[in-house]
Protein backbone atom coordinates (compact mmCIF):
# COMPACT_ATOMS: atom_id res chain seq x y z
CA UNK A 1 0.00 0.00 0.00
CA UNK A 2 2.83 2.41 0.89
CA UNK A 3 4.52 1.73 -2.44
CA UNK A 4 1.30 2.44 -4.32
CA UNK A 5 0.82 5.75 -2.47
CA UNK A 6 4.42 6.80 -3.10
CA UNK A 7 4.07 5.89 -6.79
CA UNK A 8 0.85 7.89 -7.14
CA UNK A 9 2.44 10.86 -5.37
CA UNK A 10 5.50 10.78 -7.64
CA UNK A 11 3.35 10.55 -10.78
CA UNK A 12 1.28 13.51 -9.62
CA UNK A 13 4.46 15.47 -8.86
CA UNK A 14 5.90 14.71 -12.31
CA UNK A 15 2.66 15.80 -13.96
CA UNK A 16 2.63 19.08 -12.03
CA UNK A 17 6.34 19.70 -12.74
CA UNK A 18 5.84 19.10 -16.49
CA UNK A 19 2.71 21.23 -16.64
CA UNK A 20 4.64 24.28 -15.40
CA UNK A 21 7.05 24.29 -18.36
CA UNK A 22 6.82 27.61 -20.16
CA UNK A 23 8.57 28.39 -23.43
CA UNK A 24 10.86 31.35 -23.98
CA UNK A 25 8.75 34.51 -23.85
CA UNK A 26 8.27 36.06 -27.32
CA UNK A 27 10.16 33.16 -28.94
CA UNK A 28 11.63 34.15 -32.33
CA UNK A 29 12.33 31.14 -34.56
CA UNK A 30 14.33 33.18 -37.09
CA UNK A 31 16.74 34.35 -34.37
CA UNK A 32 16.94 30.79 -33.03
CA UNK A 33 17.93 29.36 -36.42
CA UNK A 34 21.50 28.33 -37.18
CA UNK A 35 24.28 26.27 -35.67
CA UNK A 36 24.08 24.98 -32.09
CA UNK A 37 26.28 22.62 -30.05
CA UNK A 38 24.74 20.32 -27.44
CA UNK A 39 26.95 20.93 -24.41
CA UNK A 40 24.83 19.48 -21.63
CA UNK A 41 22.25 16.76 -21.15
CA UNK A 42 20.14 15.70 -18.17
CA UNK A 43 18.44 12.35 -18.73
CA UNK A 44 17.50 9.48 -16.41
CA UNK A 45 16.16 6.86 -18.80
CA UNK A 46 17.47 3.41 -17.76
CA UNK A 47 18.22 2.62 -21.42
CA UNK A 48 20.57 5.59 -21.61
CA UNK A 49 22.89 4.52 -18.77
CA UNK A 50 25.12 2.37 -21.01
CA UNK A 51 25.60 5.27 -23.46
CA UNK A 52 26.54 7.97 -20.93
CA UNK A 53 30.31 7.43 -21.09
CA UNK A 54 30.33 7.65 -24.90
CA UNK A 55 28.43 10.93 -25.11
CA UNK A 56 30.39 13.80 -26.66
CA UNK A 57 29.51 17.32 -27.77
CA UNK A 58 27.34 17.15 -30.89
CA UNK A 59 26.46 19.82 -33.42
CA UNK A 60 23.09 20.70 -34.92
CA UNK A 61 21.62 23.08 -37.45
CA UNK A 62 18.15 24.54 -36.87
CA UNK A 63 16.48 25.38 -40.20
CA UNK A 64 13.02 27.00 -40.13
CA UNK A 65 10.64 25.98 -42.89
CA UNK A 66 8.12 28.31 -44.51
CA UNK A 67 5.18 26.70 -42.65
CA UNK A 68 6.77 27.30 -39.21
CA UNK A 69 8.07 23.75 -38.78
CA UNK A 70 11.79 23.17 -38.21
CA UNK A 71 14.35 20.79 -39.65
CA UNK A 72 16.91 19.93 -36.97
CA UNK A 73 19.97 18.17 -38.36
CA UNK A 74 22.31 16.74 -35.72
CA UNK A 75 25.78 15.32 -36.21
CA UNK A 76 27.47 13.13 -33.58
CA UNK A 77 30.71 11.20 -33.62
CA UNK A 78 29.83 7.57 -32.89
CA UNK A 79 32.39 4.75 -33.01
CA UNK A 80 34.86 6.92 -34.97
CA UNK A 81 32.34 7.83 -37.65
CA UNK A 82 30.06 10.77 -38.14
CA UNK A 83 26.38 10.01 -37.66
CA UNK A 84 23.78 12.39 -39.10
CA UNK A 85 20.15 12.49 -37.98
CA UNK A 86 17.41 14.78 -39.25
CA UNK A 87 14.39 15.56 -37.10
CA UNK A 88 11.29 17.43 -38.26
CA UNK A 89 9.87 19.51 -35.43
CA UNK A 90 6.26 20.47 -36.11
CA UNK A 91 5.11 23.84 -34.84
CA UNK A 92 2.30 24.02 -32.32
CA UNK A 93 0.00 26.91 -31.46
CA UNK A 94 2.56 28.03 -28.85
CA UNK A 95 5.75 29.70 -30.16
CA UNK A 96 8.81 27.83 -28.88
CA UNK A 97 6.95 24.51 -28.47
CA UNK A 98 7.24 21.79 -31.10
CA UNK A 99 6.20 18.15 -31.56
CA UNK A 100 8.04 15.45 -33.40
CA UNK A 101 7.53 11.78 -34.01
CA UNK A 102 10.34 9.57 -32.73
CA UNK A 103 10.73 6.62 -35.07
CA UNK A 104 12.95 4.91 -32.47
CA UNK A 105 10.35 5.15 -29.67
CA UNK A 106 7.29 5.28 -31.95
CA UNK A 107 5.93 8.17 -29.90
CA UNK A 108 5.26 11.87 -30.30
CA UNK A 109 7.60 13.97 -28.18
CA UNK A 110 7.23 17.56 -27.09
CA UNK A 111 10.18 19.93 -27.45
CA UNK A 112 10.12 23.27 -25.61
CA UNK A 113 12.71 26.02 -25.90
CA UNK A 114 12.58 27.07 -22.26
CA UNK A 115 15.16 29.84 -22.33
CA UNK A 116 17.54 31.36 -24.85
CA UNK A 117 19.38 34.60 -25.45
CA UNK A 118 19.73 33.52 -29.13
CA UNK A 119 23.40 34.48 -29.42
CA UNK A 120 24.97 32.30 -26.73
CA UNK A 121 22.85 29.55 -25.17
CA UNK A 122 19.51 27.74 -25.10
CA UNK A 123 17.85 25.45 -22.56
CA UNK A 124 15.58 22.92 -24.27
CA UNK A 125 13.24 20.45 -22.59
CA UNK A 126 12.13 17.30 -24.39
CA UNK A 127 9.23 15.28 -22.99
CA UNK A 128 7.79 11.91 -23.93
CA UNK A 129 5.29 9.58 -22.34
CA UNK A 130 5.95 5.86 -22.64
CA UNK A 131 5.45 3.42 -19.75
CA UNK A 132 6.14 6.49 -17.62
CA UNK A 133 7.03 10.13 -18.16
CA UNK A 134 10.53 10.79 -19.48
CA UNK A 135 12.00 14.25 -19.62
CA UNK A 136 15.31 15.39 -21.00
CA UNK A 137 16.93 18.80 -20.55
CA UNK A 138 19.59 19.89 -23.03
CA UNK A 139 21.93 22.85 -22.99
CA UNK A 140 22.91 24.22 -26.39
CA UNK A 141 25.54 26.82 -27.15
CA UNK A 142 26.51 28.76 -30.25
CA UNK A 143 30.13 27.82 -29.44
CA UNK A 144 31.65 24.71 -27.86
CA UNK A 145 32.34 26.50 -24.59
CA UNK A 146 29.98 28.55 -22.43
CA UNK A 147 30.50 30.79 -19.43
CA UNK A 148 30.53 29.08 -16.02
CA UNK A 149 27.34 30.90 -14.92
CA UNK A 150 25.44 29.52 -17.95
CA UNK A 151 26.66 25.99 -17.19
CA UNK A 152 25.50 26.46 -13.58
CA UNK A 153 22.12 27.77 -14.78
CA UNK A 154 21.69 24.52 -16.75
CA UNK A 155 22.61 22.36 -13.75
CA UNK A 156 20.28 24.34 -11.45
CA UNK A 157 17.38 24.10 -13.94
CA UNK A 158 17.87 20.33 -14.36
CA UNK A 159 18.10 19.83 -10.59
CA UNK A 160 14.93 21.89 -10.08
CA UNK A 161 13.19 19.59 -12.61
CA UNK A 162 14.05 16.61 -10.39
CA UNK A 163 17.19 15.29 -12.06
CA UNK A 164 19.88 13.81 -9.84
CA UNK A 165 23.38 15.27 -10.08
CA UNK A 166 24.57 11.97 -11.56
CA UNK A 167 22.15 12.27 -14.48
CA UNK A 168 23.36 15.75 -15.48
CA UNK A 169 26.13 15.44 -18.05
CA UNK A 170 28.44 17.97 -19.65
CA UNK A 171 30.12 15.80 -22.27
CA UNK A 172 33.64 16.42 -23.55
CA UNK A 173 34.46 17.33 -27.12
CA UNK A 174 35.15 14.25 -29.27
CA UNK A 175 38.85 13.44 -29.41
CA UNK A 176 38.76 13.40 -33.20
CA UNK A 177 36.11 15.51 -34.88
CA UNK A 178 37.55 16.06 -38.35
CA UNK A 179 34.92 15.41 -40.96
CA UNK A 180 32.03 15.54 -38.49
CA UNK A 181 30.02 17.18 -39.76
CA UNK A 182 31.31 17.08 -43.31
CA UNK A 183 32.75 20.41 -44.55
CA UNK A 184 30.28 22.97 -45.71
CA UNK A 185 27.96 22.50 -42.70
Amino acid sequence: MKIALVTIFLLMLLTVVHAKVQPQENFDLQRFAGKWYRLGLAYESPGFVSHRSRLTISMGIVEPKENGDVNMTMWSLMSSRCQRKVYVYEKTSVPGVFNYYSTRHRRVKDVTVVETNYTEYALVLKHKKMNKEFTQVSLYGRTKKLRADVMEKFRAYATARGFSKESILTPPAASKTEGCPPSGN
